[in-house]
């Protein structure tokens, strides 16, 4: 049986990924709301949408299957015949107070064709689309200055962070803000509905029903044994536990989570905005994570007696990595080439959030010159992509990207 969800190393052979393409709802940003809503910028549409075209088509010529979350969604809530039960779902996770909106909206998404529903529901539902005549005091009290009945969701770009493939499986995520939690709810449709996907053998390590946080760009997977998850200001350290009892209990073939403490800060959301792997034996990595001397508290989860898990603190990240990849030798390669200016600017713009589709060769920001430079100089193969509004919303091409299928690497 083919595997829908294949994923053993961050550096295999790309075969397959999710993205969605910036729609709609970027439109829907406005200085007022963009910080609600976790954007420093406003992108502009028609720029941004041929700058994610472009990358598409970047990892279309090399050899990778590109696949729409907004598709994937609109096939299988129409496949599983759910369109009015995640419509009330979502409504339900919308935060909408009144009864008598919750209804109009429902009427007014519910008669659109699935695909123009979901794009809807993205994008978001203003108060001039709908005519609301409700007596109740919830609705004639309402602010009338805020545009929105149902917020837009201009995150979803950012195909990293609802849900993470790990192995044979995945994680569906309870993530961290009310701007983006109600994203993982497409992935959850897909895997539950969609034929590619649905009952296929793919296991859901943690679904989005917790309380504790997690996303996807913390989530790392170093090798087919060893996964890297970020403590972060998006993943809490609770939730990683979990998810290794999980793990371990369940066969998945991992054995070793190393969880490293970064700062916890927009400018460093997640792992994978200061530190990916981009060959069998190199990173890249933002100075601005290590303390003096190199320092990161990194912690070693590995089953222990009574299905306890035994945890071990190390500092040393450079010979953790080593240890838990086997290699003698192992480089991390500074953003900005450690430079005390051009570091911070260019991890401010993803630098060292590289997208790796084959060992050694990697899709980075076309902007991030300096440490693109770098890169080639320890021979890796660097692929650029235009980048002036894509990067307005702080996430470089592994963060718009959910590989679903990578080739195993040779032992």
């Amino acid at each position: 049986m083919t595997r829908p969800i294949h994923v053993n190393s961050e550096i295999g052979k790309l075969k397959t990924v999710l993205l969605k393409r910036p729609g709609k709802e970027v439109e829907n940003i406005t200085p007022d709301i963009m910080y609600r809503l976790l954007f420093d910028d406003i992108p502009y549409l028609p720029t941004i949408q041929k700058e994610h075209d472009q990358f598409a088509q970047t990892l279309r010529d090399n050899g990778v299957e590109v696949l729409y979350l907004e598709n994937l969604a609109a096939e299988a809530i129409d496949a599983g015949d759910v369109k009015e039960a995640f419509l009330d779902k979502m409504l339900n996770e919308s935060h909408i107070k009144s009864p008598q909106v919750q209804a109009a909206l429902k009427d007014y998404l519910i008669s659109m064709a699935t695909f123009d529903m979901v794009e809807k529901i993205m994008a978001g539902v203003r108060t001039n689309e709908i005519d609301i005549k409700s007596k109740a005091l919830i609705d004639v009290s309402a602010d009338d200055d805020y545009p929105f009945y149902m917020d837009p969701m201009p995150n979803l770009y950012f195909t990293r962070d609802p849900a993470a493939s790990i192995g044979d499986g995945l994680t569906i995520n309870r993530m961290t803000f009310q701007a983006r939690q109600r994203e993982s709810m497409f992935m959850e449709v897909i895997m539950q509905h969609h034929p590619r996907f649905a009952n296929q053998g793919a296991q859901v390590w943690r679904d989005r029903n917790h309380i504790d946080r997690m996303e996807g760009g913390d989530e790392l997977i170093l090798s087919d044994k060893v996964l890297a998850i970020g403590i972060s200001q998006r993943t809490s350290a609770q939730s990683i536990e979990e998810l290794a009892k999980v793990l371990f209990a369940n066969h998945s073939g991992f054995e070793k989570i190393l969880a490293i403490k970064i700062p916890h800060n927009h400018a460093m959301m997640h792992l994978d905005t200061v530190f990916t792997m981009i060959d069998y034996d190199k990173f890249t990595i933002h100075p601005g994570i290590q303390g003096a001397g190199g320092v990161v508290d990194t912690y070693i989860l590995e089953p222990g007696n009574n299905d306890e898990i035994k945890i071990t603190k190390q500092t040393d990240l450079e010979k953790v990595l080593r240890d838990a990849l086997e290699v003698p030798e192992l480089t991390l390669i500074p953003c900005g080439g450690g430079d005390a200016v051009v570091a911070p600017r260019e991890q401010w713009n993803d630098g060292s959030n590289t997208l790796a589709i084959a060992p050694g060769v990697v899709v980075t920001y076309d902007r991030n010159y300096v440490s693109n430079e770098n890169l080639r100089q320890y021979g890796i193969k660097v692929i650029e992509v235009p980048s002036s509004e894509l990067s307005r919303g702080r996430g470089g091409p592994r963060c718009m990207s959910m590989p679903l299928v990578r080739e195993d690497l040779k032992k």
